[in-house]
């Protein structure tokens, strides 16, 4: 009875090594996935600023529909504003987003991280309602299913974004940064989006996908861009906790070290071939 309480309260010395590399597995594996995931976003972000930014600034909104087909129409003013407000946003959110993600600001500058939270948050909020909105009044080209998936990623999005200032306000740390994590998590989703489908496009030569956006892998991207993100997002606030075990951690260092293997080469071959030039060509006005 004895033993079995003291083991309780002080782990065999067998278990101690093990749990003492979980928790440094999952601790670098956490700094290696943010450091990727902020240089990346941040790339995209400026990305979607170079692309639809400079188009829209040099009248030639038509190239929009060189990404997605439809995007622009003359004739459908409304919708348009509402998916040109959800590209500039996106593009402040994967900057500011990646910011709030550094330790140090949050540590060091607790007034700034409160005021890029805020930009953030409102602009989460923004991008949200303006897909929407896009959604509501024209539909996305991939018909139900995208529609549904991509406004059930709104709406997601929407409701983080409220939560996230709420626990904030309420000076609750521990559900605020579970909310911004998953804030997160959502706001990363366009990037993520692209990204697969240039690794399926490499890899599976586009099967299953078509113009309309409507074949079977259409469908199911309607819904993965964003739902394997919280998993992965709720995956590592539990491994995180004080209680989690030596095992879940273990695992949950393995899922992330490949998501940030992942990201990696998808962010190498993007930026060379198209978040580079675009970027580079907007900041030289070539």
């Amino acid at each position: 009875m004895t033993d079995g309480f003291s083991d309780l309260i002080s782990p065999p010395t067998s278990q101690k090594p093990l749990a003492h590399f979980s928790k440094t597995a999952l601790r670098w594996t956490s700094v290696l996935l943010v450091a990727t995931v902020w240089a990346s976003a941040a790339l995209f972000g400026l990305y979607i600023l170079a692309f639809y930014a400079a188009a829209l600034y040099e009248g030639n909104m038509e190239r929009w529909n060189n990404v997605l087909p439809r995007l622009y129409e003359r004739s459908t003013t409304a919708a348009t504003t509402g998916i040109g407000l959800h590209f500039a946003m996106g593009g402040i959110i994967l900057v500011l987003g990646s910011i709030q993600l550094i330790d140090a600001v949050r540590t060091r500058f607790p007034v700034l991280h409160r005021w890029i939270g805020r930009l953030y948050v409102l602009s989460c909020l923004l991008a949200a309602v303006g897909g929407l909105v896009f959604i509501a009044l024209k539909g996305t080209i991939g018909g139900l299913v995208m529609n549904i998936g991509f406004g059930l990623y709104g709406v997601l999005m929407f409701l983080s974004a409220v939560q996230t200032y709420r626990y904030a306000v309420r000076r609750d740390t521990d559900r605020h940064r579970i909310w911004a994590l998953r804030l997160y998590a959502l706001a990363i989703g366009s990037w993520l989006y692209r990204m697969d489908y240039g690794f399926w496009l490499l890899l599976a030569d586009g099967a299953g996908h078509t113009r309309s956006f409507s074949g079977p892998f259409d469908q199911v991207m309607a819904f993965f861009f964003y739902i394997p993100n919280l998993l992965v997002a709720e995956l590592f606030s539990r491994a995180r906790s004080y209680t989690a075990s030596p095992i879940l951690r273990i695992g949950a260092s393995f899922t992330l070290l490949f998501a940030t293997g992942f990201l990696l080469i998808g962010t190498y071959y993007f930026t060379l071939y198209y978040w580079g030039p675009a970027i580079l060509g907007w900041l030289t006005g070539g």
